[in-house]
């Protein structure tokens, strides 16, 4: 499924003269433990299970995965720097982790190797954006440095 979904979208923007999409695949929700994981049928732990999807969006020809702060490492040994991660479940430091269940501060996932972090609630719920999101970045920018 994933390769046709693949090889579709790639044809289709191409088709169309548009750039080539960056296709990705979703591994384990942040939200998500391993009594959540087992409840479902899935063995093994949250990590475990990341690396086999992760490998297998990269067998299927997919550009890279949705990952928790906590797989990084373990999907970026496994499937090579170029494989892209993006990476929800970042929150800064003191930050309330809300229903999530695997997170990293920011400067944390990028040091591990994150490519794109998705970062929501910690700028929507203060009560200036501007400054958490300046923050956020400034914890990027020293991480990268």
């Amino acid at each position: 499924m994933m390769r046709a979904f693949g090889e579709e979208g790639r044809g289709a923007a191409a088709k169309a003269g548009l750039p080539r999409p960056s296709l990705i695949a979703v591994t384990v929700l942040t939200s998500l433990d391993a009594a959540a994981l087992a409840a479902v049928g899935l063995a093994g732990t949250p990590r475990e299970a990341a690396v086999r999807l992760a490998l297998l969006a990269r067998e299927s020809g997919l550009d890279g995965v949705v990952c928790s702060p906590e797989e990084i490492s373990a999907i970026r040994a496994a499937c090579g720097s170029g494989f892209l991660l993006v990476v929800p479940g970042v929150r800064p430091a003191g930050a309330a982790t809300g229903d999530q269940k695997r997170v990293a501060t920011p400067g944390d996932a990028i040091r591990a190797g994150a490519d794109l972090l998705v970062v929501g609630r910690p700028i929507l719920a203060a009560s200036d954006r501007v400054a958490a999101a300046r923050a956020i970045v400034a914890e990027i920018a020293a991480a990268l440095s």
